[in-house]
């Protein structure tokens, strides 16, 4: 067997395509049963592991287009999230936990005064600390599981999510917003990269209709970089579990009207998200779980095709090599696909990187973080400014919006 065949042997038998090696040389050898029908697949192999081990050779990602076996390999990889089974339990724990494994979990979640008390300040009903026994944390135990139930029941795929998102996330409430139905003229996602600091972009930035801006990234003495206004908050639910971990829910960093939307990073949050929102002025939401689950599938998809094409491995060594169940998404990559659901026109600003940059501008982090494969994810920010349609499992009936990225 060559090493091109052996390449793709590999690769292939990882989803159920079996093409071992004796069954190869029975259909080779059997020429008199089918002869047109065998020199037909042995020439579709030959050509397909040609292609593929051209691209696994050097020949450059964005140059080559995958044959349609690959891709539909890749699109049956990208299905598939490792994470799914532990989520499931998770989420089934913590419906079904008792008062006991509530105040374990409680105690990742919340500050503790004294033995059983949680300290959610001026966030709790009564203005004060809450006692676990009392009918008010009783209460916001029964909307925690409601909530958690809720949106396991909506998790699941949909390719035209998308299409709905105004509605679906309240868009009406967003900013004042009052017409119902009407997407944004133009939209500014302002990423956190380094790369900020090298442009003057704060006036382009505050010139879009809809400004939206990640993980709470200060902007106080950066505006001249990133601009002054700010319609929407998009963050990861660890943001929010570590404001309420302060005590008193305090998660404005862009003023306390500004609405909050958030990704569910751990169901355990849905703790802070139920103590948390009732004292929010401005609204605080959570990104559509059908949303979610498109949001993995595509990037899973671009870091696959990625691997495949830079190492020439099987795709099952992907898992290893991209943290298994701990791969995710970054909040930019999120906040960008919403926006593409709510916006006529997105401008992004802030993403890549550069030698010479800090990872945030805000910050003096240098590294990555391991779990993100943010080569992917611009890949499909390439993607979206020249060939939308080379986007997987999207809805054909959903109309991408033209982006442009700033450098």
């Amino acid at each position: 067997m060559t090493p091109a065949i052996r390449w793709f042997h590999r690769s292939f038998s990882a989803f159920g395509l079996k093409f071992d090696q004796t069954h190869m040389n029975e259909m080779i050898v059997k020429r008199s049963v089918r002869p047109l029908f065998t020199a037909v697949f042995v020439l579709a192999v030959a050509g397909v592991t040609l292609g593929l081990w051209v691209i696994a050779s050097g020949a450059g990602i964005r140059t080559q287009k995958l044959p349609l076996v690959i891709k539909q390999t890749l699109l049956t990889f990208s299905e598939v999230d490792l994470a799914d089974d532990s989520l499931k339990q998770n989420v089934e724990q913590l419906v079904g936990m008792d008062s006991g494994n509530v105040r374990i979990n409680l105690q990742r979640s919340f500050r503790w005064v004294g033995r059983y008390r949680l300290d959610t300040g001026s966030r709790s009903l009564n203005n004060g600390p809450m006692e676990l026994d009392s009918q008010e944390f009783h209460k916001l135990q029964l909307i925690f599981r409601r909530n958690l139930q809720d949106w396991w029941r909506n998790r699941r795929f949909e390719p035209d999510v998308m299409s709905n998102m105004i509605n679906v996330l309240e868009g009406p409430m967003i900013a004042g917003k009052s017409d119902s139905g009407r997407k944004y003229k133009t939209c500014a996602i302002v990423g956190n990269s380094g790369i900020l600091l090298k442009t003057n972009f704060g006036d382009a930035i505050d010139e879009h209709e809809f400004i939206i801006r990640l993980n709470n990234a200060r902007i106080s003495g950066y505006e001249r970089f990133v601009g002054s206004k700010t319609s929407l908050s998009f963050m990861n639910s660890n943001i929010l579990h570590l404001c309420s971990r302060r005590g008193g829910c305090f998660c404005h960093t862009y003023g306390e009207q500004v609405p909050i939307l958030m990704y569910i990073s751990q169901p355990i949050h849905f703790l802070d998200y139920v103590v948390c929102s009732s004292s929010h002025k401005a609204p605080l939401m959570i990104t559509d779980p059908k949303l979610d689950v498109l949001t993995a599938r595509i990037v899973k998809y671009y870091s696959a095709k990625r691997f495949l094409m830079e190492s020439g491995k099987p795709l099952e060594a992907w898992n290893s090599t991209h943290g298994g169940p701990e791969f995710h998404y970054s909040s930019g990559m999120q906040a960008i696909m919403f926006s593409l659901g709510v916006c006529d026109k997105v401008s992004i600003f802030g993403f890549g990187k550069s030698d010479s940059a800090k990872h945030h501008y805000h910050t003096n982090q240098k590294t990555e973080l391991w779990l993100h494969d943010y080569q992917a994810e611009y890949d499909l920010y390439e993607d979206l400014v020249k060939n939308p349609k080379a986007i997987p499992f999207v809805s054909d009936k959903f109309k991408f919006p033209p982006v442009v990225i700033h450098r």
